[in-house]
């Protein structure tokens, strides 16, 4: 048995009495479940039919539907089901998302899509829905998983790895949606290949050396890089981003992210990269409430971490060696402000990504309140008719789209390497701070 075996078989055998007595209730809830998916596959609220027959109050529900892996819970309940990734069907209302939408060019970049994983991630960003996208080829290492993610992506090629599909000389691009610690192996060797990469967060997993080659490999490419952060595009950071650039806050004072996650249970993960994982080794989302509004970056951390009553967080079971569920930040910001940023997996209760922004001119409490000021247009760039806005507030389709107009364009993209690395080793040395007890530590610069 190997050590990832031996931790995640320690992990489980600590929850297995707990699960063994919701056994009953699940079983029905499995039942309805089942029934729901099947009933959900007999249409796709996409089509291009479906799409000029919904009305933009009615798309939300329809998202939601087509999106597997469904956390979303009802407001009293305590606890969400940890078998999901949290906020991974969460839909915000948007009105008209297409409106505006003016196609500007006939070209197709030529995209392969890897990693199927257990939300089916690879799929759900709607590359294969996009107008100015042709998915050749997919790739998953379980066979399964792959000849179904080939199926979903309308492509009838697939391979057997990431390795073997970045050989392939017709593919332009690749989505990178494995496991986050092969993130900054994988992101090398499609760029090694002389492809364009977007890849799921995080950036690199745990290791400042990873950030510096990964940010050398980049720069000497000249190939696109983008991660795909899903809060830059959820409808309250992106108006902060456009808010701060317009020049609506004045100066940034204080910022606050959040992402609460209650996982009792680790979610199943490849080679249960999940079990026990460092909350600020995960630290995108919280942290893109500064960062992907202001674009500047977080300079030194104090960070205190809360040891854990759930079994799979605590240091004698996971490859980790972390004893903490709930690490809070406390970050100097490159603007010389503060900001705090929060990482929990064992508080229950409301869950989700948010965050808030204090300047000098104006504050953003889900509006903004301030000064006398002319704001700027708020609304997110359209989307083309029949593009899902996907996941996580409705971003999925907003970074596709923006990963995408980056390579036509011939321009940096929005979550370029520097903001993606900020995002990331912020967090990083977070954690390290925090099992020095709060020591205040410097953080590595990025700028592109």
């Amino acid at each position: 048995m190997s050590t990832v075996e031996k931790v995640n078989s320690q992990a489980i055998a600590g929850i297995t009495l707990k699960k063994n007595k919701k056994m009953k209730t699940e079983k029905s809830k499995v039942a309805v479940e089942k029934n729901l998916v099947s009933q959900s596959k007999l249409v796709n609220p996409f089509s291009r039919r479906s799409f000029l027959q919904t009305s933009a109050a009615g798309f939300a529900t329809l998202a939601f539907s087509q999106f597997g892996c469904s956390s979303q819970t009802n407001q009293n309940q305590q606890k969400s089901d940890s078998s999901v990734i949290q906020g991974f069907d969460e839909l915000s209302d948007v009105t008209a998302p297409y409106k505006g939408w003016v196609p500007f060019s006939e070209k197709k970049i030529k995209v392969g899509l890897v990693g199927y994983g257990v939300c089916k991630f690879g799929t759900h960003f709607g590359f294969q829905d996009h107008p100015n996208v042709e998915v050749v080829a997919v790739s998953d290492l379980i066979p399964e998983r792959c000849a179904e993610m080939a199926k979903v992506a309308r492509c009838s090629k697939s391979y057997p790895s990431l390795e073997e599909l970045v050989k392939d000389k017709t593919i332009e691009a690749v989505f990178v949606a494995t496991d986050a610690p092969s993130h900054f192996r994988h992101c090398r060797e499609v760029l090694k290949h002389g492809k364009h990469v977007a890849v799921a967060v995080p950036a690199v997993f745990g290791s400042l050396e990873d950030a510096e080659i990964l940010y050398e490999t980049v720069k000497s490419s000249g190939l696109k890089y983008m991660m795909f952060e899903t809060s830059m595009f959820r409808e309250s950071c992106y108006a902060m981003h456009k808010i701060y650039k317009s020049g609506g806050f004045g100066g940034l004072v204080y910022s606050e992210g959040e992402y609460y996650h209650y996982m009792e249970t680790p979610i199943d993960s490849y080679n249960g990269w999940r079990i026990g994982l460092p909350p600020q080794f995960y630290p995108t989302h919280s942290n893109a409430f500064h960062i992907c509004a202001t674009g500047g970056s977080f300079t030194e951390v104090s960070c205190i971490g809360m040891p854990s009553i759930i079994d799979h967080l605590k240091p004698e079971n996971n490859i980790y060696k972390n004893p903490f569920g709930t690490e809070i930040a406390l970050f100097r910001t490159s603007e010389g402000g503060t900001a705090r940023m929060a990482v929990s997996w064992d508080t229950p209760g409301d869950e989700g990504e948010r965050g808030r922004v204090r300047g000098q001119k104006g504050s953003f409490y889900e509006k903004f309140e301030g000064l006398d000021v002319v704001l700027p247009d708020l609304n997110r760039p359209p989307l083309p008719p029949g593009m899902p806005l996907g996941g996580h507030g409705g971003s999925h389709g907003y970074l596709t789209n923006e990963f995408i107009h980056s390579i036509l364009q011939d321009r940096k993209p929005l979550v370029d390497i520097a903001m993606a690395l900020n995002l990331t080793v912020s967090g990083i040395v977070a954690h390290q701070s925090a099992l020095k007890d709060g020591e205040l530590m410097k953080i590595p610069q990025y700028k592109f």
